[in-house]
This record gives C-alpha cells, sequence and structure tokens, in this order.
C-alpha cells in the first residue's frame, strides 16, 4: 500500500467538508507536501519503538507520516472538529495503521501525565504553533518525563532561539530552559511554500536529545526564576538584573562569587550549569 499521505488537493477537500478557515489563534497552517512530512519523520528519527507524541496534528499530514513508522501516535488537538475527523482520515487513508492512532482532545498547555495512558511517548515530533511554540514544548519535556527525542517544526526565528549557544546574538531565555531537559541543534529549514494557507515566515526544525535531569540540590522552577530575571534586562550585567531576584545589587554580587561567576557578565553568556549554581547559592542562608 501507498503512504496514502496528504497533497494539496486532499488537504482542501477536508478542510472544506469540516468548513475549516485556517486561523491564526490556534496557529493553524497546514502542510501541504508530503515530501515535507516525510523528510520530517525521517529527521526526527522515528522508528519502530517510539510511540510519538504529535502536537496540533491538524488534518494528518504529518500523523500520516508517522504512523508508518512508530509503534503508535498519540495526537493532541484542541480543534473538536479536527480531533474528531483525524481517526477516520487515517482509517481511509492507511487502514492498516489505524490502531496505532490515539486522538486526545485538548489544548496541548493543560496535558497531564496521568492524560497519556495508553503507552508512554518516547518521542515528540510535531509541528508547533508559532504563538505558542516554547511554553508548549517546555510544558511537555517538564511534564513527560519518559519522552527521550523528538524534533519541532517552528518559526525560524524560534529554532534559532531554542538551538543557540551562550554567547551567540539569539541566546536567551528559551535556549537556556531547554538545556535543562536536552542537547538540542537545528535540523534544517522549511520553506512557507509547503503551508496552507502560507505563513509569512520561514519555519526552522529543532531536534534535541533528552538528557537526566541536572543533580542539584534546587528545584527546576527554582533555576528557572533566576533565568527569567537574568534575561529581563539583556543589557544589564547579572549584578544589576539579578538585584531584584536577590533583593539587592550588593546581595546579588554575593551569590554570583558564591556561584563562581563574574558579577559583570552578561547572562547570555552563561549555560544551564551557572544558573544551577545560582539557585543553590541562594539557597544557602
Amino acid at each position: 500500500m501507498t503512504d496514502g499521505l496528504l497533497g494539496p488537493v486532499e488537504v482542501r477537500e477536508l478542510a472544506g467538508e469540516l468548513d475549516l478557515r485556517p486561523t491564526k489563534t490556534l496557529g493553524q497552517n497546514f502542510v501541504i507536501d508530503p515530501n515535507t512530512v516525510r523528510r520530517i519523520a525521517e529527521r526526527a528519527h522515528v522508528t519502530a519503538d517510539d510511540v510519538v507524541l504529535e502536537v496540533g496534528p491538524g488534518l494528518g499530514s504529518l500523523t500520516l507520516a508517522l504512523l508508518d513508522r512508530a509503534e503508535r501516535v498519540i495526537a493532541v488537538e484542541i480543534d473538536d472538529r479536527l480531533a474528531q475527523r483525524l481517526p477516520r482520515t487515517v482509517a481511509e487513508r492507511r487502514p492498516d495503521l489505524a490502531d496505532r492512532l490515539e486522538v486526545i482532545n485538548a489544548d496541548a498547555m493543560r496535558i497531564t501525565d496521568d492524560m497519556v495512558v495508553t503507552a508512554r511517548p518516547t518521542a515528540i515530533v510535531a509541528n508547533l504553533p508559532y504563538n505558542v511554540a516554547v511554553p508548549v514544548l517546555l510544558h511537555l519535556l517538564a511534564t513527560l518525563d519518559s519522552v527521550r527525542h523528538g524534533l519541532v517544526m517552528v518559526q525560524s526565528e524560534v529554532a534559532d532561539r531554542l538551538a543557540a549557544e551562550p554567547g551567540s546574538r539569539t541566546y536567551g531565555v528559551p535556549s537556556v530552559k531547554m538545556r535543562w531537559f536536552a542537547d538540542v541543534s537545528r535540523a534544517g529549514s522549511v520553506s512557507a511554500s509547503v503551508f496552507w494557507p502560507a505563513p509569512r515566515v520561514e519555519s526552522g526544525l529543532v531536534a534535541f536529545t533528552c538528557h537526566p535531569r541536572p543533580a542539584t540540590t534546587s528545584s527546576r522552577e527554582q533555576v528557572f526564576t533566576v533565568i527569567d530575571a537574568a534575561f529581563a534586562q539583556r543589557r544589564k550585567t547579572m549584578r544589576a538584573a539579578l538585584a531584584g531576584w536577590a533583593g539587592s545589587a550588593v546581595r546579588a554580587e554575593e551569590l554570583l562569587r558564591m556561584a563562581g561567576i563574574d558579577p559583570m557578565v552578561r547572562g547570555e553568556q552563561l549555560g544551564i550549569d551557572a544558573f544551577i549554581r545560582l539557585a543553590e547559592a541562594a539557597q544557602v542562608v
């Protein structure tokens, strides 16, 4: 049997059937190029051992490509119409794969560990809505500790931020927080022309491989609070930027020196380990 992937004609027919008018609010830009979804599934390194969590499957373009490779796909879709239509689309185009699909009709930002009950996700592969890509990805990684790797398609600028290294112009809060969970890299670009409707920006692929959570006496929330404070005023030194978090600039400098960090550096020069040391220093009375 062919892979049954959706092309431009099929995507528009499905949208017409559902009287679907893609909305910016939900970040609905549907992939209409089968080669693109094949490439995403391949670069995600999905195997027959993987249970893939897909966020925002939409009309099923990427879902069909993932089902062909994975043991199971758990698709999280916020739109009721799309969530109800997806199982039928898979049954029509690839009936041999229909039993591998589970659909959860929910907001990905509200997904909890106990909502995913049939199998533990080992991978996240998704075309993430541009306006919520970073919070959704961080939420899922914090919630689903069974995830080992993944690949997401996001706005090109967001992809640069997620994959940025310390010292680069695009390095910031998303870059550091992702390093709490995983090693991250750019995995390619995607033209706006493969979407319907075509967005005004290009997209980028971001690959990640999860590593063990950092060994630290501080919680993730404590570390992330330091990160947020450090980048709230990018141009300031850490001594000045952390004055509010620490209670004063003097106390901030004291904690920075305790953590082995030059008080005059800026947050964009520091990796996740430095922020962990800072959070630990703040716990010392």
